[in-house]
């Protein structure tokens, strides 16, 4: 058994990270909101939308559904950032799909591929081998 005042350092440590955490969710959600209207104004001035844009807007979106997931459940589902990953690869692809030699086309292509591969399994293994996503102490589960 650890004695109390041992436990109150990784207490106090644990307070400390989660504030660093709350300020840093912050900073994204702040800096993914200006990119978000910054990339509204430049589709306002140019009077046209196109695929990218959506795109650029939809990665936005991605980092902020992320964030309020993180801060409903404290908890960071590995599938927010594959997702993130596989719209930004669409997004490259598109902006320069002209510049791209064919490998270099396949293998983006390939990659995404992969992503949403890794996501099936994931949500798979979700299905297949559910979790209590309440358990404070996952590790004495069997």
């Amino acid at each position: 058994m650890i004695p109390a005042k041992d436990r109150k350092l990784p207490r106090l440590a644990q307070e400390i990270l989660g504030v660093f955490e709350t300020i840093g969710l912050v900073v994204i959600t702040l800096a993914t909101l200006v990119a978000g209207v910054i990339e509204v104004k430049v589709m306002i001035d140019a009077g046209t939308v196109t695929l990218a844009d959506l795109l650029l807007l939809f990665l936005y979106l991605e980092i902020l559904a992320m964030v309020g997931v993180y801060f409903q459940s404290g908890q960071l589902p590995v599938r927010f950032p594959i997702y993130i990953a596989i719209v930004a690869l669409a997004r490259y692809l598109v902006l320069d799909m002209k510049s791209l030699d064919v490998w270099r086309m396949l293998a983006v292509a390939g990659s995404m591929l992969l992503l949403a591969c890794a996501v099936l399994i994931i949500r798979y293994g979700h299905v297949r081998y559910p979790y209590d996503e309440n358990s404070e102490n996952r590790n004495s589960q069997p």
